[in-house]
């Protein structure tokens, strides 16, 4: 192969196919073995806030009928395992906005449509809580219509209900269940 690209164009000398090997070898490998590293480390974050919180959300399947395993995928997605500043400076675990009806504490906040107001909590806990309330209104009532242990349609639910605007909501929140094995968790409440 090499004599008939030196052949052709001259530009495949020995020196300049090492040269051209070694140049894709450093943009290619080099690259990904950084973010490989990244990757383990948000998996290691991801790993952890699961640790912390699977007791919270298998409390909540218990008491309000809500997939642990969606809980959890949620409240990792919503916070960025916990690193979002809404997380980390009003512990809002899921994004809850602030709403007519909210009376607590406020955190103002860049979103979508510019800043809004979502709710501030005194602990993470609050925000689990809450966030199991708020799937109890009745704008999210077909979600209960599906087994506790049915997380894919629980995931397509909650997009259906409008929890969500991001059409890949249901698929980002599979992915993390199915990454983590959030089911067990759930599973271990029944």
């Amino acid at each position: 192969m090499y004599k008939y690209f030196h052949k052709y164009n001259g530009i495949f000398s020995k020196f300049n196919y090492l040269r051209v090997f070694s140049m894709l070898i450093a943009v290619f490998l080099i690259p990904a073995m950084g973010s490989s590293r990244a990757m383990a480390q948000q998996s290691q974050e991801h790993v952890e806030y699961i640790k912390r919180y699977k007791d919270i959300a298998l409390k909540h399947q218990k008491k309000y009928g809500i997939p642990a395993s969606i809980t959890l995928a949620q409240g990792l997605l919503e916070s960025n395992a916990g690193r979002s500043r809404l997380a980390t400076e009003a512990n809002n675990h899921f994004g809850i906005k602030c709403g007519g009806d909210w009376e607590g504490e406020t955190i103002s906040h860049k979103a979508e449509s510019g800043n809004e107001c979502f709710r501030k909590y005194d602990k993470a806990e609050d925000s689990f809580r809450d966030h199991a309330l708020f799937l109890k209104r009745k704008r999210y009532e077909p979600l209960f219509k599906h087994k506790v242990t049915d997380y894919k349609k629980w995931a397509k639910a909650l997009r259906k209900c409008g929890y969500a605007t991001d059409s890949k909501y249901p698929d980002k929140l599979i992915s993390l269940i199915e990454r983590y094995d959030l089911q067990r968790i759930t599973k271990k409440g029944k």
